[in-house]
């Protein structure tokens, strides 16, 4: 196994066969051998080009549509694949076999990303980024479809196209806009946490070996015995964290392939980076007791209270040999989840149990799920989906098509979801009255430093300066509900940049005297 998705393996076999048998000769798409690759058909040197060239007709043909829709997040990315390998025995909290037995390991394909940006983007933005691991389990393939920060910026799903477009460029402009951008976020105090997380170093990880990933979402795992607790999923990289500056992001913006580069050439000098996977566990009755609501994404459980418990230990060793195949077409998505991992109450969870493998099948057709990358490695797939664009494969033979049927055709039986109790009113319910400044008050003040709390507020004043003054006050507003001191240093430095003023660091405020509470373990400290 050693890490490597026998897909590519055999791929690569049956070309070194191919290459072998003809020669190294060039074929169309139908392995037909071509005499002449570099002319096309005349009649005489000078004249026109004749119609049954199908070589060159099949060459531009597939050129025009060599193109597919790049994703609507997340589109710039870079890829990579290894193993995953137990090292922690945590069975009585999840029955999935992919956690079976310590030692066990299996294949995975990770795709890192940054967020806003387009595919000709950049790697040094600041924004949150995407760090995504598929698990070809022998129970099919688990998604962990996660971000570098451990919450989010929105709770409830029908404000993420909303979220989606502030962050895109302006449709007359075509260049980012400010005022789309705080208007959101002022009106949106939910998205105060995730703002201050992003506008910290944090925003701009030095590459992505160094920084952590977060499943973001509640999961319910199940074990053999049906015994359900609630997990957060925490990916902690072995490299170290590491962050840039906004001084140094500034010097790298003429280098915006840095994070792709830097994890390419690692692997490639035999520097294989990995990171631990963490669980943090909640049982039901704690859930129900806690004074906020666990399945909210812009709350973070902290680590005081829930601890990392060890599981296992995630190792890139292979670098794509075709990045198109492998990283563009790889496709990740929440709903594929293996018995034994199953849904939480969470709002955003549920929308993107939709949204996701919508997406794929509007970039990659139905059948998605057959292309090699994302296809299962250890598990033979069986059901009644037939036919469709870009069947692959045997397209599951003369099994039946249907349900109920006498042939034998494939039944479920002993992987039911656990049972669980719903009940309350029906209706939309406003969220705008929950707690959204506990959270980023405790970190503002008990895990940032105060140089770091200066670096904060001078990254926001520099975003939120191209806002107009209504929008600075709103949100200038709602950092001082988080703390005053916070509100403060950011209206100060939006004076200085009104001014003309260069952004220097002004002198330290004193903090208003309050009671410090314990550091939120949580927030990495490195």
């Amino acid at each position: 196994m050693a890490g490597i998705c026998p897909f590519v393996s055999q791929s690569q076999k049956m070309g070194q066969e191919a290459h072998g048998t003809q020669d190294n000769v060039a074929t169309t798409d139908s392995g037909i051998p071509i005499g002449q690759v570099k002319n096309s058909l005349t009649v005489g040197r000078c004249g026109p080009i004749l119609m049954q060239d199908v070589f060159l007709m099949e060459e531009m043909a597939h050129f025009v549509r060599e193109r597919i829709p790049e994703r609507v997040v997340h589109a710039r990315g870079a890829g990579a694949f290894g193993y995953f390998e137990v090292t922690n025995d945590i069975t009585k909290y999840c029955k999935a076999k992919v956690f079976e037995s310590i030692g066990k390991k299996t294949p995975i394909g990770v795709r890192f990303s940054t967020t806003a940006g387009e595919l000709g983007s950049s790697d040094v933005t600041r924004e949150p980024r995407g760090f995504a691991v598929k698990f070809y389990t022998e129970e099919g393939n688990w998604d962990l479809v996660g971000i570098s920060s451990a919450v989010f910026f929105i709770r409830d799903p029908i404000l993420f196209p909303s979220l989606s477009h502030v962050q895109k460029k302006n449709p007359q402009t075509n260049l980012k806009d400010p005022n789309a951008l705080w208007d959101f976020f002022s009106l949106r105090p939910e998205t105060l946490h995730e703002v201050t997380l992003m506008h910290t170093d944090r925003g701009t990880p030095d590459g992505y070996r160094h920084m952590d990933g977060h499943g973001v979402h509640a999961f319910k795992l199940v074990n053999a015995c049906g015994e359900p607790v609630y997990a957060k999923f925490v990916c902690t990289t072995n490299q170290g964290v590491k962050n840039l500056t906004r001084e140094e992001a500034q010097s790298l913006s003429g280098n915006p392939d840095y994070a792709l580069k830097d994890l390419s050439n690692a692997i490639s000098r035999g520097d294989f980076p990995s990171w631990t996977l963490n669980i943090q566990v909640m049982t039901c009755e704690e859930a129900k007791r806690l004074y906020f609501n666990p399945f909210d994404v812009t709350k973070i459980w902290p680590q005081t209270q829930y601890p990392l418990l060890p599981v296992g230990r995630i190792v890139l060793n292979r670098n794509p040999v075709n990045h198109f195949a492998e990283v563009e077409q790889i496709a990740f998505s929440p709903h594929n989840m293996v018995p034994g991992i199953e849904p939480s109450p969470d709002k955003l969870l549920h929308g993107r149990l939709l949204a996701y493998p919508d997406a794929i099948r509007y970039r990659l057709g139905a059948n998605f799920a057959q292309i090699p990358v994302n296809a299962p490695l250890q598990t033979k797939v069986a059901n009644y989906q037939r036919d469709g664009f870009m069947a692959m494969g045997d397209n599951q033979g003369n099994a039946p098509n249907y349900y109920p049927n006498s042939y034998g055709g494939p039944e479920g039986k002993s992987y039911t979801e656990a049972p669980f109790r719903v009940s309350g009113d029906v209706g939309r319910f406003d969220d705008s009255k929950d707690d959204n400044v506990s959270q980023v008050r405790d970190f503002y003040l008990n895990v940032l430093k105060s140089d770091e709390r200066q670096s904060l507020c001078e990254n926001i004043a520099r975003s939120l300066s191209g806002a107009q003054p209504f929008i600075q006050k709103r949100a200038v507003k709602n950092f001082t509900d988080v703390h005053p001191d916070y509100g403060a240093r950011v209206m100060a430095e939006l004076d200085k940049l009104a001014a003309g003023k260069p952004g220097h660091i002004v002198e330290q405020q004193k903090l208003e005297e309050v009671q410090q509470a314990p550091v939120l373990r949580h927030y990495r400290l490195h």
